[in-house]
């Protein structure tokens, strides 16, 4: 096996983000034996082991998170350059503008402000790239995005000079219920009353908000479920398995069987937009300006 075929990169990283073989090979068109072999094939030509098995699946090592970052980085440039190749090859004069997001601001902030721009502007070839606020600002970094919407949950956003930051304002955070909970359609609620609930979370930052909220409160939580992203975040609090802490820019794009209730004294997180401060894309000022409307 060739160590820079790119398939196998794709699978690895698709396998870490899912924390599954099984759902890795269903969406990549493989089969799980196909996936297992290639992510063998790269641990015998590293000499080290990627992944570790666990009770809810797979994980990368500190040897597989460490090549995950680097080989997203590098399949994200391969297809920014398969783009860029086919603009030229269809005509395309613009430089294609590439926003990340985290996935909440991506399910409807960040669309809508692009939508905004494009109308305003006129047709501009771009793409959309969800991620958690870390690897978003290493993108930034890297070269491989133009812009990022990211947050300042914890552990918050890292210093960098190269970078500007525009906030763009306060998120609050709300409970995900399932419809018809009894907590649902009411005033904000406390803390201490949804205590005895089981709680899941997708990612660190929201989990340490939830337990410092909680613990604002003198309350304790129970995080017993832990979801792969965001949507099997909300898939588990629709099916009645949890409940859940989440942006309140997620709400106006909650699936119908998932309704939300405000806490008290609850939780914000700050939105930045962030970009290289030289040599911007030139789209990026007008979408600065589109972006803050959004939270006005």
């Amino acid at each position: 096996m060739d160590l820079m075929d790119l398939t196998v990169w794709r699978s690895f990283v698709t396998v870490c983000r899912l924390g599954s073989l099984s759902a890795a090979a269903a969406e990549s068109h493989h089969t799980q034996s196909a996936v297992s072999r290639q992510i063998a094939g790269l641990e015998r030509q590293f000499g080290v082991a990627l992944v570790e098995r666990h009770a809810r699946g797979v994980r990368p090592t500190a040897a597989g998170e460490v090549f995950r970052r680097h080989a997203l980085a590098t399949l994200d440039e391969a297809d920014r350059a398969v783009s860029a190749v086919r603009a030229v090859r269809d005509g395309a004069r613009e430089r294609p503008l590439a926003v990340g997001a985290t996935p909440s601001l991506a399910a409807g902030i960040v669309p809508e402000a692009v939508r905004a721009l494009l109308d305003e502007a006129g047709p501009l070839p771009w793409s959309l790239r969800p991620g958690l606020s870390a690897d978003l600002h290493e993108r930034v970094l890297a070269g491989e995005l133009d812009v990022a919407v990211v947050t300042d949950a914890p552990p918050g956003l890292p210093h960098a000079p190269r970078l500007v930051r525009h906030f763009l304002g306060l998120d609050e955070m709300v409970v995900a219920l399932p419809a018809g909970h009894p907590a649902a359609g009411g005033g904000a609620v406390d803390i201490g009353g949804l205590a005895g609930e089981t709680w899941v979370e997708d990612d660190d930052g929201s989990a340490a908000l939830l337990r410092q909220h909680a613990a604002r409160a003198g309350a304790t939580v129970r995080v017993d479920l832990a979801a792969a992203d965001l949507p099997g975040k909300v898939a588990l609090v629709a099916t009645g398995h949890a409940i859940a802490l989440i942006p309140g820019v997620l709400t106006r794009a909650l699936r119908p069987d998932v309704t939300t209730a405000r806490l008290v004294a609850a939780p914000t997180r700050g939105i930045y937009a962030i970009a290289p401060r030289r040599d911007a894309h030139p789209s990026v000022r007008p979408l600065l300006a589109h972006l803050g409307a959004g939270f006005g």
